[in-house]
C-alpha cells in the first residue's frame, strides 16, 4: 500500500482527443511510484473545443496543478493562456499549461526539447547545425520542431508536405533559415541534409537514395516503435532515433513543473516503456 495517493496529492494529468492510446500516464505514474511522490496523473478526452474551453475554465480553480495537452488541442491551449513562454507564442501552440493559486493559465512549449535530447542521446554523433534538417509534415507539431532546431543553431530547416501552401505558412511564421518543397520534390530537399524527421502520418514511404550514409532518420511516432520509416532507415544504414525517446525528454520538464521534482534520471522508465508496449529495447 506504499505510494498511494492521499487528499493532498498533487494532481496533473494530459488532455487530447483521442486520448486512450497515449502513453503519458504511464511515463509520469511510473515516475511519481519510483519517487515515492504524492501524485496522480490522469488523461482528460473533451469531446470537442469547448469542452476543452470548460475542462481549462475549472482546472483554473479546483487545484490541479496542469495538464500536457496533445492533438488536437495544442493550438487553442495556447489561446487560452494568460501568460505564454517566447518559445510557445513562436510555436504557435502549447503542449503544456501550469496553473497558478489565483487562478493563471501559463503556456509552454516542451516538443522541442524532447526533440533535440532525443537526438542528443540516440544520435551523438549527428551534428544538427552541420547542415540542412528535413521535416516531413506541416502539421500542429513541425512548428515546434522548427522552432527548436532554429534555436539549435539550424539554419536550414527544410519543410516537405503534400500541400505546399502549408509548409509555407510556417515558412511565413519564421521566415530566415526555412524553406518549403512540395513532396513530389523530396529527392532535392534531403540533398546535403544532416537529418531527416517524420512529423507525417501516413502517406507513401520515401526513399532514402538522395541521403549521404551518415545521416540520422527520426519519426515522431511511437507506436509502433519500429515504424515502417525506420525500418526503411535502418535497411539504408542510417542512424535513427524514435519517437519514445522524444516523448519520454519532453515529458521530462512537465513532471518537473507538476510535481516540483525532475525526474529521477537514473531511473530506467524507457525500459518499462517497452516492456509495456511489447517491445523490445
Amino acid at each position: 500500500m506504499k505510494h498511494l495517493p492521499t487528499g493532498a496529492a498533487l494532481v496533473a494529468g494530459v488532455v487530447g482527443q483521442p486520448i486512450r492510446q497515449s502513453l503519458s500516464p504511464f511515463l509520469h505514474t511510473a515516475w511519481l511510484r519510483h519517487m515515492g511522490l504524492n501524485g496522480v496523473y490522469a488523461p482528460f478526452a473533451p469531446a470537442d473545443d469547448h469542452a476543452f474551453e470548460r475542462l481549462i475554465l475549472s482546472c483554473r480553480t479546483n487545484g490541479i496543478k496542469g495538464l500536457n495537452i496533445t492533438a488536437p488541442f495544442k493550438e487553442l491551449a495556447l489561446k487560452l493562456a494568460d501568460t505564454s513562454t517566447d518559445l510557445a507564442r513562436r510555436c504557435g501552440s502549447a503542449n503544456l499549461l501550469t496553473f497558478d493559486e489565483d487562478g493563471s493559465v501559463h503556456a509552454h512549449s516542451t516538443d522541442g526539447h524532447g526533440l533535440i535530447q532525443a537526438f542528443h542521446l540516440q544520435a551523438p554523433e549527428c551534428d544538427l547545425t552541420a547542415g540542412a534538417v528535413t521535416l516531413l509534415g506541416a502539421g500542429g507539431a513541425s512548428r515546434a520542431v522548427v522552432a527548436a532546431l532554429l534555436d539549435k543553431g539550424c539554419r536550414d530547416v527544410r519543410i516537405v508536405n503534400r500541400t505546399v501552401a502549408r509548409a509555407e505558412e510556417i515558412v511565413f511564421a519564421f521566415k530566415e533559415g526555412v524553406s518549403a518543397y512540395a513532396l513530389s520534390d523530396i529527392d532535392r530537399a534531403f540533398a546535403g541534409s544532416v537529418a531527416v524527421i517524420n512529423a507525417a502520418s501516413g502517406g507513401p514511404l520515401p526513399l532514402f537514395d538522395a541521403l549521404d550514409a551518415s545521416a540520422t532518420a527520426m519519426d515522431m511516432t511511437y507506436r509502433p516503435l519500429k515504424t515502417n520509416w525506420l525500418q526503411a532507415a535502418e535497411a539504408r544504414g542510417l542512424t535513427t532515433v524514435d519517437g519514445l525517446m522524444m516523448l519520454i525528454e519532453q515529458a521530462r520538464p512537465s513532471f518537473a513543473a507538476f510535481y516540483g521534482q525532475a525526474p529521477d534520471a537514473d531511473f530506467d522508465v524507457r525500459g518499462l516503456a517497452l516492456e509495456f508496449l511489447g517491445e523490445t529495447k
